[in-house]
């Protein structure tokens, strides 16, 4: 089955007026193949196409499509990429994935490594599954930015941290793009005694170099499971390591401060974290590059609970609890106190959630496990409701990492379960004062709140 195959033509849409079918295929537009999403969102994007079709019968034909410049076209292909994911060739020997327990279902063991969901939705990629049509490719497209997990760029070491011979390339390849003009955002991935000190020196300058095409660099700390049996051995972090290389990262930023006007790269919160270090002030972190991988979300979290708490409207909120990791649980409780001191009325507890699952090494609430929310707040004062971060459950769903859903949570714990951005402060005091709760799906919030819950960087 061709996967530019459409299956749904969306009620009024340019498409739809233009005599497109579900069941079609796209083949070309304004003389263009279509092999997959990047394509097609490229070439739909002038306001005068030429659709090339072929029908379920075999039969081909070519409509003509007038619409707004960037509007979309109104179709729904067989698979979100029109082509099948990209997986990983890598077998990186800090992998998480390599590290989750057996039984699991199978999108979990997945590792994808495509450049296509790196632009589309932020996923990071290695750079060793590109073909040198690809590369070329993303820079005639200008597909950008690209977000690279780079983890270290003296060839020989990333050749063995990523165990692919192809893995020395990335240096080159990144100058390349470099010089077409794509913007970079980088991670690397930290593993004690491997490729901090002088690696992660030798890295960042490298890294630096490419400025500004390479945008921001985020160092995070290796997630380590009880599940490693059989893998490379790799430690966690200690205080004193983590400390080590907050120094050296926030070294180099300064440095480079100096000489470009931007650090460049940060440290992600959970290095602070785990070297008992009180996190930077906001304006360290400058524009919030690197929120997906916790850089400055936690001290984000707190000024927009802030400001939130500005402006406190009557409001009569019922008990509440929290369930967040561990690492965030210190967050969270302020963020209490805060509302406390603001609404005398409030009553919330905060419960940190260990990972018994994964293991207590693994900190995070993105990582919580439904069975452990069950057997950790059984029996515990959950109050009217329970808040919980959204990133414990799979995007657009309401179903944990160990396939409990929220209906059975909320049936062993016999409290209702509200879901709360997990990046957001706003919401976060908002659910606390009883703003968020439900309405046939829809949050429900005063008029003068709404605007800045939907639009949080128009705030400070």
């Amino acid at each position: 089955m061709s996967l530019t195959k459409i299956r749904r033509v969306d009620h009024g849409s340019p498409a739809q007026r233009a005599g497109v079918r579900p069941g079609d295929t796209l083949t070309h537009v304004n003389g263009h193949p279509i092999v997959d999403v990047l394509d097609y969102k490229f070439h739909t994007y002038d306001p005068r196409l030429m659709l090339d079709l072929t029908d379920e019968t075999g039969r081909k034909r070519t409509v003509r499509v007038r619409k707004a410049e960037g509007e979309d076209l109104g179709l729904e292909f067989e698979t979100y990429l029109m082509d099948r994911a990209r997986s990983c060739a890598n077998n990186c020997i800090f992998c998480f994935v390599d590290q989750m327990p057996p039984g699991m279902r199978d999108t979990l063991y997945f590792k994808d490594d495509d450049a296509r969901l790196s632009f589309l939705m932020g996923n990071y990629i290695t750079l060793t599954n590109l073909s040198p049509r690809e590369i070329q490719r993303i820079i005639d497209l200008r597909i950008s930015p690209i977000n690279i997990s780079v983890h270290a760029t003296d060839p020989e070491l990333r050749t063995a941290m990523l165990k692919n011979k192809r893995a020395g390339e990335c240096l080159e390849v990144m100058e390349r793009l470099a010089a077409a003009g794509i913007t970079m955002n980088c991670q690397i991935v930290s593993c004690p005694g491997i490729n901090d000190g002088p690696a992660l020196d030798r890295t960042l300058r490298d890294l630096s170099a490419l400025y500004p095409a390479v945008d921001s660099v985020a160092i995070v700390p290796v997630g380590v499971t009880r599940f490693r049996e059989g893998l490379c051995h790799i430690e966690p972090y200690t205080p004193e390591q983590a400390a080590g290389v907050i120094d050296q990262v926030e070294a180099f930023g300064r440095a480079f401060f100096a000489q470009k006007g931007t650090t460049l790269a940060w440290c992600s919160d959970e290095f602070y974290l785990i070297a008992g270090r009180e996190l930077p002030e906001k304006g360290y972190y400058e524009e919030m590059a690197q929120l997906e991988n916790g850089v400055g979300m936690l001290r984000l979290l707190l000024r927009q609970a802030e400001l939130a708490l500005e402006e406190v409207p009557d409001c009569a909120p019922t008990p509440f609890s929290v369930a967040t990791g561990v690492s965030a649980a210190p967050f969270v409780e302020k963020i209490v106190d805060m509302v406390g001191a603001k609404c005398d009325t409030i009553k919330g507890n905060v419960y940190p959630i260990r990972n018994r699952f994964f293991g207590e090494t693994i900190t995070v609430s993105g990582l919580i496990t439904g069975q452990d929310l069950m057997k950790q707040l059984k029996g515990r004062d959950l109050g009217a409701r329970l808040l919980l971060p959204s990133n414990m459950l799979r995007a657009g769903e309401r179903v944990f990492l160990d396939d409990v859903t929220v209906e059975q949570l909320e049936e062993a714990l016999g409290v209702p379960v509200l879901p709360v951005e997990a990046e957001s402060g706003y919401d976060l005091v908002d659910a606390m004062l009883g703003l968020l709760e439900p309405e046939d799906g829809e949050a429900v919030l005063p008029p003068e709140r709404e605007y800045y819950r939907y639009n949080p960087g128009a705030r400070p």
